[in-house]
């Protein structure tokens, strides 16, 4: 079969589209094409035939190759510019608003907190969630029969007398284990227990104060924690109360209250009003917790300070339930006034 070269490289030249480019492909260099079909002839032409025959339409293979491959990188150029045309972007333009994020009431609160806190020359320390019967508590004065070490209260672990933590005060006990007094820290983190309402959640974040040191009293804690109300609640027209009660780990025990009254909203204003809230629980360190500690509670006394972050934002920030804090969205930022980042 004869192949004009020079029609076949015209009509490439004058193809119009990509589309057009395959469809001569196919026509000669398909499975079925001419050249195939030319190539299928030579089976009864002699060696040199063979030879002249075959290297001809080589040539004519490569030309068509080449023509086509050329063709269609001027055809994609082609059309690459006219898409730029169709397509343009006025810059000028103001951009679309992006989403921005929000700090979370339990990082803004504990921020505050730690700010507070290292102000008074408190260090920042930790400790495992993981917790042996020890220092969870038996070193923290918490007798055997205590309804806190029953397993409606307490998650264990499966097959060991380890648990998860249901305070962090068994990172005081760690600090005084470890180190000698005086001790000054205070420790954040999340603990469990096995509750779930309006009130309690099963994972909550709890903070503790711990100070340790010789000839340190109850008026200390008295004054430190008049002073930490003032700087959390942002007003020194604030009310404070220890109210006796009971903390196996701390004698004497007291509950920190401070006066409140409701707005005409409805939301907790602290530091005025004649009604009394609840925060945070405190007390001296009980001298058998320092005795287990193997300190001598004749020489050292402390005081300890704790609460969980979650009741202390929802105070501030007149937040009504505690489960919001885990079923995180954007709208229940926004009722709350919680700044962008």
């Amino acid at each position: 079969m004869i192949i004009d070269i020079k029609s076949v490289l015209s009509t490439i030249k004058n193809a119009k589209t990509i589309k057009a480019l395959d469809d001569i492909k196919v026509e000669y260099l398909g499975k079925k094409g001419k050249l195939s079909s030319s190539m299928s002839e030579l089976k009864d032409a002699s060696i040199e035939e063979k030879k002249r025959i075959g290297k001809y339409i080589n040539d004519i293979k490569t030309s068509i190759i080449e023509a086509l491959e050329n063709k269609k990188t001027e055809l994609e150029e082609k059309e690459f510019q006219a898409t730029l045309l169709s397509e343009k972007i006025d810059v000028t333009l103001d951009a679309k608003p992006g989403k921005v994020g929000k700090i979370h009431p339990i990082t803004k609160v504990t921020e505050e907190i730690f700010n507070i806190l290292k102000s008074f020359s408190f260090k920042f320390v930790t400790g495992p969630e993981i917790e042996t019967d020890f220092f969870n508590f038996t070193a923290l004065n918490i007798p055997k029969f205590h309804p806190a070490r029953q397993m409606h209260d307490t998650f264990y672990l499966k097959d060991s007398d380890k648990m998860l933590r249901t305070h962090t005060s068994p990172v005081q006990i760690h600090q005084m284990v470890n180190h000698t007094p005086p001790i000054k820290v205070f420790t954040c983190g999340t603990v469990y227990r096995n509750d779930y309402d309006a009130t309690h959640t099963p994972m909550f974040h709890q903070l503790e104060v711990l100070y340790v040191d010789k000839d340190v009293t109850f008026t200390n804690m008295k004054w430190f924690c008049m002073e930490f109300c003032k700087a959390f609640f942002e007003t020194d027209k604030i009310k404070i109360r220890l109210r006796p009660s009971y903390f196996p780990f701390t004698e004497p025990s007291a509950e920190l209250d401070v006066a409140y009254k409701r707005g005409d909203d409805g939301q907790f204003i602290i530091g005025d009003g004649d009604d009394w809230l609840e925060i945070v629980g405190c007390g001296m360190v009980h001298p058998n917790v320092i005795k287990n500690c193997d300190i001598n509670p004749n020489v050292y006394q402390g005081f300890a300070f704790g609460f969980g972050i979650e009741r202390l934002a929802s105070l501030k920030y007149g937040i009504p339930d505690l489960r919001g804090y885990f079923d995180y969205n954007a709208k229940w930022m926004d009722c709350f006034g919680f700044n962008p980042l």
